[in-house]
């Protein structure tokens, strides 16, 4: 069996650098420009991860080939002025205090791209995706990989280990570990702290991943970061067509470098990604909708506009086939109608917005953590915006970087 997450060569910005080095995935805050204006102030003239991403928040502004020449030309000066330091054929063992206080915990490695599939074309792949991938999303991801020296990820992936096996045994001697770094994380984003993995206690990882995947077809299914791990896998799919086999097992951009955590961590929660339609006769919805869903008690969608509410009963074999039945559906009406469909994140603000006239909420039942994996084993992936890992404090922030 291969080893599909391994040790790597890891590099880390020097110890006074971190804290103003370290900043939220991409894709967070995209809506808030003065988010990251304070990230900009905060960070000043020191090295940064922010000059190594494009904030979602400006992809709109300045030319994109523009934008990943910078990004190229601050990883090479990066490199050459000496800002890193390498942790050799290491894992390294993170715990993240999230804002909440609670502690999450993962493990830091190289992931097999060939072992890792974002479309159901694969179903027998060991690491796949959660959610569909929208490809207009991948090329502009693709270029910047391109044109990079190194990676950095926001990338998560979940494992299924309900007898904790791989990172709560690790845990169980965290302390006699290396300490890589320990400080707090800018903008309200909690703490972090990283121990190195190597010798020894790396080769018990991998046997417990090894170990893992015998009980369980798929291994390994996407957290965040879909779609940067989506951009890695066609890059690397592309390149590998003109090596040598011995030059494929090889090559740096086989493996990406990512963040993995288990499912059953208690500090890890999924939150609902409601729906609110705007420009829309919320009666006459709810009832195309009630007539059109295969009716049962299995899955129930509470909804809101004005001052009344009600509830929809789905009958699904799966949470994830009831969201493919109310999204379609949704999509189908709305190009029909020319409403428009936002995602929100929490009850409270759903409800709020449902007051406005012409406006319809639809909130979504809570999923299980055993939904996820039982869900693309039975399914494939899940429809769009079907679920959030956490708040969005609680995403990963860029820290570790590998050469690609």
């Amino acid at each position: 069996m291969n080893n599909i997450f391994t040790p790597t060569d890891i590099l880390l910005p020097k110890k006074e650098y971190m804290e103003k080095w370290s900043v939220i995935a991409c894709d967070q805050f995209s809506s808030q420009k003065d988010y990251w204006e304070r990230v900009k102030t905060f960070a000043g003239d020191s090295p940064s991860a922010l000059n190594m991403i494009i904030p979602e928040a400006y992809l709109e502004e300045g030319d994109e080939a523009t934008q990943i020449r910078q990004i190229s030309t601050a990883m090479q000066n990066y490199q050459s002025d000496g800002i890193f330091e390498t942790i050799e054929n290491s894992f390294i063992y993170v715990e993240r205090t999230q804002p909440d206080g609670r502690v999450r915990r993962g493990i830091v490695g190289a992931l097999d791209l060939d072992e890792y599939e974002f479309s159901d074309k694969n179903q027998s792949a060991a690491i796949r995706a959660s959610e569909g991938t929208v490809l207009d999303r991948l090329p502009a991801r693709i270029a910047v990989r391109k044109a990079a020296s190194l990676e950095l990820p926001h990338i998560m992936t979940f494992i299924s280990d309900k007898d904790g096996l791989v990172i709560e045994k690790l845990a169980e001697n965290a302390e006699n570990l290396p300490l890589l770094y320990d400080f707090s994380l800018m903008e309200g984003g909690g703490h972090i702290k990283g121990r190195r993995v190597t010798g020894e206690a790396a080769e018990n990882v991998m046997a417990a991943i090894r170990q893992l995947h015998t009980k369980n077809d798929i291994l390994m299914i996407m957290g965040d970061g879909n779609h940067s791990l989506a951009a890695a896998k066609v890059y690397w799919d592309e390149l590998k067509l003109n090596l040598t086999e011995q030059e494929k097992e090889k090559h740096p951009a086989r493996r990406a470098l990512v963040e993995i955590n288990n499912v059953y961590d208690p500090a890890i929660s999924f939150e609902a990604i409601h729906r609110v339609l705007f420009n829309i006769d919320a009666p006459e919805y709810i009832k195309a909708f009630e007539d059109a869903a295969p009716k049962g008690s299995d899955y129930i969608v509470k909804w809101y506009f004005e001052d009344k509410s009600g509830e929809i009963g789905i009958k699904a074999e799966c949470i994830g086939d009831m969201m493919t039945i109310m999204q379609d559906f949704m999509d189908n009406y709305v190009k029909k109608t020319g409403s428009i469909i936002d995602y929100i994140h929490g009850d409270d603000t759903s409800i709020n917005l449902a007051k406005d006239k012409n406006t319809l909420g639809l909130l979504l039942p809570s999923m299980d953590k055993s939904d996820i994996f039982e869900t693309v084993a039975l399914r494939g992936v899940f429809p769009r915006k079907s679920f959030s890992v956490g708040h969005a404090k609680d995403k990963r922030y860029y820290l570790e970087c590998r050469r690609i």
